[in-house]
């Protein structure tokens, strides 16, 4: 197995690396340092991250540390690399990926003692940028530090935002963009896509040296069985069925769930043209690259399956020596998905609907509310959160969730099954039950119109403003405070987001 026990000590640039990616087999990366940029300059670093990483937020937003955060200078004890990897694209396959805008500076070990790794996105080309420039745009790069934070503070797993900074240069799409770099961090960006990478070199001892790194790494436990790399595999199954549960939980479209964007730490990655929903409706579609609705938001679940399905056929050699046995094993814990999934969805919406304990109907009632809210199309977010409301009304004469409705009395109709449902169980106050209702379902989400006119504001006008409330608001999600009243409504008609953008 890897060893993950090397200590880290803290270089001169004061970030402590140690970098047991770069201990793998160099075929598994191209060792290279990321591109200079002209002019560097801080849009934001998050120090309640660089506190968990223990990283001194004062001197990363210092000058020396922009020049990090840029690229301009490679940290002491950084070993800066691009990851190779391959993947399927909307279904189709491609053999070569990799980092092709994106450098691996290294890995860090937090104050929980987690290690994660610290990444550049938009650092410039690689051997694996297939023709691209190797640059972000300003917009995407705001887009993911908003969305991966929004969805930390929702308590999903995703990667995450240490700083943005700009570059003082152009990029060019349709038209000429600020250019930007992102600082992510993640668990690692070892993904379903690195092992497809090796398995169509038949690489196999690549595939043993990358599994026992993802399991030292990720699920230390996986070691200790007979058949540690089936035990991967159902690890993985476990956190991905995790995963896009929570996503379930709170709207989310993640647009482009290619084998490449599918971590094996079960985290959320790459937010290209991702979106929430404002109208619920099972087939809701954002991303302008979707033609056919792929990744369509409730067909979500069943392509993380198809994702796992690959990383099993990749795992197939090392998993027996038995083909037939391999085989066996690795389709009963693919088969074993489903009611993974459906267990951790009930989990997610049983505490949505404030239902503490378990009864055979909570899915039909799910899906009855589901029904009505998409053929009335009603806010996905609001009509959640409200449920609370009808429990421990607010003061004055606050919307309910009936208001959401085109008619009203399809609600109605629900919400008396819905009353006798919470009847059925042991008594507990209607204060206790609103209450958890409200720890459940936020009141602020990264709502698409929200985004984009953070977006627009920095983009077209060098506005900051609009960029820092939102992540002010997206900090409490669970909460109303008053001065975040706006971030809480729905789109206006004219404010509605239609189609998101992959931005590469």
């Amino acid at each position: 197995m890897t060893d993950l026990a090397t200590e880290a000590r803290a270089p001169a640039s004061g970030i402590p690396f140690d970098n047991s990616y770069a201990r793998l087999p160099e075929r598994f990366y191209v060792r290279m340092p990321p591109t200079p940029v002209s002019a560097p300059a801080l849009v934001r670093v998050n120090r309640a991250l660089a506190a968990e990483l223990g990283l001194d937020a004062d001197a990363l937003a210092s000058p020396a540390g922009v020049e990090i955060l840029a690229g301009n200078r490679v940290p002491e004890g950084a070993e800066p690399l691009a990851q190779a990897y391959a993947g399927h694209q909307f279904g189709g396959w491609v053999p070569q990926l990799g980092d092709g805008r994106a450098i691996l500076l290294g890995e860090v070990i937090g104050r929980d003692g987690v290690r994660r790794d610290i990444q550049l996105k938009g650092s410039g080309r690689t051997p694996f940028s297939r023709g691209g420039d190797g640059r972000a745009a300003l917009g995407p790069v705001l887009r993911e530090y908003i969305v991966s934070e929004g969805m930390h503070r929702l308590g999903i797993p995703t990667t995450r935002a240490l700083a943005a900074v700009t570059t003082g240069e152009k990029v060019y799409r349709e038209t000429a963009l600020p250019g930007a770099v992102l600082t992510r961090v993640a668990r690692s960006h070892i993904r379903v896509g690195t092992f497809q990478f090796l398995f169509a070199r038949k690489d196999l001892d690549g595939i043993r040296a990358l599994a026992d790194h993802a399991i030292a790494r990720h699920y230390p436990a996986a070691a200790t069985v007979g058949r540690p790399y089936l035990a991967l595999l159902e690890a993985v199954i476990a956190a991905q069925a995790a995963l896009v549960a929570r996503w379930l939980g709170v709207g989310f479209i993640h647009g482009v769930m290619n084998t490449d964007n599918c971590s094996i730490a079960g985290e959320t990655i790459d937010y290209g043209p991702c979106a929430f929903m404002d109208r619920y409706h099972p087939q809701t579609v954002f991303s302008s690259i979707d033609h056919g609705g792929r990744y369509a938001f409730a067909s979500q679940p069943g392509i993380a399956q198809w994702n796992l399905v690959q990383l099993a056929q990749c795992l197939l050699p090392v998993i027996d020596d038995d083909a037939d046995k391999a085989l066996e094993a690795a389709q009963a814990a693919i088969d074993g998905y489903a009611a993974r999934f459906d267990t951790e969805l009930l989990a997610v919406f049983r505490a949505k609907l404030g239902l503490f304990e378990a009864r055979d109907g909570d899915l039909a009632l799910l899906q009855d509310l589901f029904d009505r809210m998409a053929a009335n199309q009603a806010d996905f977010t609001l009509t959640f959160r409200r449920l609370a409301d009808l429990l421990d009304p607010p003061e004055g004469d606050a919307p309910a969730p009936r208001d959401l409705f085109v008619d009203p009395t399809s609600f109605d109709a629900w919400e008396r099954v819905w009353r006798a449902r919470l009847a059925d169980e042991a008594a507990t106050p209607d204060a206790g039950r609103a209450a958890a209702l409200r720890a459940a379902n936020p009141a602020v989400i990264p709502r698409n119109h929200l985004v984009e006119e953070a977006i627009r504001a920095a983009e077209d006008a060098g506005d900051p403003a609009p960029f820092e409330a939102l992540l002010e608001a997206l900090a409490t999600p669970f909460e109303e405070r008053p001065e975040h009243a706006r971030f809480r409504l729905p789109p206006r008609p004219d404010q509605v987001v239609r189609q998101t953008f992959c931005g590469t």
